[in-house]
């Protein structure tokens, strides 16, 4: 359960900053912010991929788990603004 809600937090800071980077603009959010969007963010990325795709597993912390995790924070991000 801890492990969980720890890979959760950090996937959330890692999608958070990488999503904010790679889709530059105003986001005027601290560092709480960020990483509320990076976890909405990988839940977005994994029911996508998940779901839509046909593409996931079940592992907590993977690459592929860290990349639909940025895709999800992109598409948060754009819906926020």
């Amino acid at each position: 359960m801890i492990g969980t809600i720890i890979a959760a937090i950090v996937i959330g800071i890692i999608a958070g900053y990488l999503g904010r980077l790679l889709l530059p603009g105003p986001d005027p959010m601290g560092f709480v912010e960020t990483v509320i969007v990076g976890i909405v963010g990988a839940l977005v990325g994994w029911a996508l991929f998940t779901y839509v795709l046909g593409i996931g597993d079940t592992d907590k912390f993977d690459l592929g788990g860290v990349l639909g995790a940025i895709v999800g924070t992109m598409i948060v991000l754009a819906i926020l603004r």
